[in-house]
């Protein structure tokens, strides 16, 4: 019968069986070896190959060359969602003004009662592409190369009857610009499109 190490210890301290302890600790390795090599644990066999732990790295590799291209594309089409709520922002103030004046057609610009806040990644331009009708955020703002004014269709504009505004931003800083327009009727559009290039 196999004596645990607890056991061992209580008839070495009561004396019993003598005061050999190999009595006691020759059996119960022997039984422990046992018990490991029919596991099919040896000793000094631990751990993975070579050629295993390379396999494992190639995968992880494959698997992040798929994965980081895709979360880039994810983070800049969350990043175009600050130009679309600016443009709503516009739009709203622009409805607002052209009920009170019955025209869209705003000078200066201040009128139109919209100030962006905060840090922006475009400059927002409404009813024309001179400098004194952009929009201008409270910091940051379109970087190079588009720090210029938007070129897509349809281009800023306004009139007695309607109105389009344009946001223009690079937001993965790369040479395309990202640029969108929205007008009197709500209609939101990408001109230039910075996240599929």
């Amino acid at each position: 019968m196999p004596v645990s190490v607890s056991d061992f210890a209580v008839q070495v301290k009561r004396g019993a069986r003598g005061s050999d302890p190999t009595e006691f600790v020759f059996p119960a390795l022997l039984a422990y070896k046992g018990a490991m090599e029919m596991r099919g644990v040896r000793r000094g066999e631990s751990g993975f190959t070579l050629v295993e732990l390379i396999i494992v790295v190639a995968i992880i590799g494959i698997l992040a060359s798929i994965a980081i291209p895709k979360f880039l594309a994810y983070q800049a089409k969350a990043r175009q969602a600050e130009a679309k709520v600016g443009l709503g922002a516009i739009h709203t103030s622009a409805m607002s003004y052209a009920a009170e004046s019955n025209t869209y057609i705003v000078s200066p610009l201040a009128l139109l009662g919209f100030q962006l806040s905060g840090a922006s990644k475009y400059d927002f331009y409404y009813g024309g592409t001179v400098a004194s009708l952009k929009i201008t955020p409270a910091s940051g703002g379109a970087s190079a190369p588009c720090d210029v004014v938007p070129t897509a269709s349809p281009q800023p504009a306004m009139s007695l009857s309607g109105f389009t505004a344009s946001a223009i931003g690079n937001i993965d800083n790369d040479d395309t610009c990202d640029e969108w327009e929205i007008d009197d009727r709500r209609i939101l559009t990408n001109g230039r499109n910075d996240v599929i290039q």
